[in-house]
């Protein structure tokens, strides 16, 4: 059997676009007028008039939006496995599922083992999958794939906004909206944010503290009450000093204090304690209505592993994150969607050390309480030697678009696919029905 091999890296060293989002600069703090802070649960007066002044459709009904991208690309055929699918086996010898290993979905396709807090979700309907989704766009390099479907735009990098804010500029709105309206969890607005919305990056609630409080402030407040102090920008300054003083007073109540539903234990690591913040930060009642969040390590060249693994590893704490977030919400739950995305899947065959090779097609995940879950939706292409892309990878079937523009149309009330996905003919009689 031929093992396959990919002797370019296509930009897999992603060390340097990490660099750039751990940064701390002006456009951490700033984007498009959005302040790179705060999140509590307490709430002063004069913010909950603000926050209630807004007027959105997704506000009015409460829903919420989040979206989460596996960075690197993920291997989805690992992911969830076609478990009946015989080529699958011939063509991953080492690091293929075993049937017995496999966490059954529906007859054909299963979970890896290490999504087994995904399983419930699964059973109880509320947890969706769409297989064989993906970029139009043929790229293989991580940055452009990554680039294109933040920006919903496959193929034209001279895009300057992304999906996301395009899809919040869709909505009605009236009255002041809430500074927290968009939230991402790092150090700079993402791609999928970056618009005329204003967007917040959080870095850290917990270990934010602002200027001069305690004996070790941080870097970041300090750099925030020097950009405060010096700056004439309205965001800080007149109307923008309210939300200032809301920064002073929400941190007054140690954020670092917040304790998570009964029972709920979120994993240890970035990941999350980015999906712990984000449910701390909705449940505060802020007016947050999508947050964007992220996890990398799923480049899986060399030693991917099989039910055990740099995979499993992966898969464990994105999994156990999500459904500790799910739980944690509690009833809010039910207003809640929730999808996963990756710039593009792997390669059909392993490679010869072990892992696998940029390919085309993935996974998606949409976790909600309107969620018509239970079901692995989308049209599976197949892996024989003829039904693959170029003759390696798991074909698209279903475009990333349609998923995105499904949940943000039936979640935020973004009704103008055009405008959100220009050019890409999404319309609502083209989405699968999953909300």
């Amino acid at each position: 059997m031929a093992i396959l091999s990919d002797s370019s890296d296509w930009g897999c060293d992603l060390r340097g676009r990490d660099l750039a989002r751990r940064t701390v600069s002006r456009r951490g703090f700033m984007k498009d007028g959005a302040l790179a802070l705060i999140g509590t649960s307490v709430i002063p007066a004069f913010l909950h008039r603000s926050v209630m002044a807004e007027v959105t459709t997704a506000a009015a009904n409460k829903k919420k939006l989040v979206v989460l991208f596996q960075r690197g690309a993920a291997d989805g055929l690992n992911v969830v496995v076609p478990y009946r699918e015989k080529n699958y086996y011939s063509m991953r010898p080492s690091i293929a599922i075993k049937q017995n290993e496999v966490l059954d979905l529906d007859g054909f396709f299963g979970l890896h083992p290490a999504l087994a807090s995904f399983k419930p979700l699964y059973d109880q309907g509320h947890l969706a999958v769409i297989h064989a989704a993906g970029s139009t766009d043929p790229s293989r390099s991580h940055f452009d794939a990554q680039d294109f479907m933040e920006s919903g735009t496959p193929g034209i990098k001279s895009t300057e906004d992304g999906w996301l804010n395009r899809a919040l500029g869709d909505e009605k709105l009236s009255g002041k909206p809430s500074p927290f309206r968009a939230v991402a969890l790092g150090t700079q607005v993402p791609r999928a944010l970056a618009g005329k919305v204003p967007a917040v990056a959080v870095a850290n609630v917990a270990n934010f503290s602002v200027a001069g409080k305690g004996q070790q402030t941080s870097a970041l407040s300090n750099a925030f009450q020097a950009m405060y102090d010096e700056s004439t920008d309205a965001v800080l300054h007149g109307t923008g000093q309210e939300t200032f003083e809301a920064v002073k007073m929400l941190k007054s109540a140690d954020p670092a204090k917040y304790q998570p539903a009964a029972g709920v234990v979120y994993p240890n690591g970035g990941f999350g304690n980015s999906m712990k913040q984000i449910a701390q930060l909705m449940k505060a009642n802020l007016g947050v209505e999508a947050a964007f969040s992220d996890i990398g390590g799923w480049d899986t060249h060399q030693n991917q592993g099989a039910a055990t693994g740099q995979l499993a590893g992966r898969l464990k704490e994105f999994s156990e994150a999500i459904s500790a977030f799910w739980m944690d919400m509690g009833a809010d739950a039910q207003n809640i969607t929730l999808v996963t995305m990756s710039e593009f899947g792997r390669t059909a065959r392993q490679n010869g050390t072990g892992g696998t090779d940029h390919g085309h097609a993935n996974v998606m995940f949409v976790l909600g309480g309107q969620v018509k879950g239970g079901k692995v939706y989308g049209k599976w292409p197949g892996l024989s030697d003829g039904q693959l892309n170029e003759g390696r990878d798991l074909a698209v079937t279903t475009d990333f678009r349609r998923v995105l523009g499904e949940a943000a149309y039936k979640t935020l009330g973004s009704k103008d696919m055009e405008r959100v996905f220009p050019g890409a003919r999404v319309a609502p009689a083209d989405f699968l029905d999953f909300v």
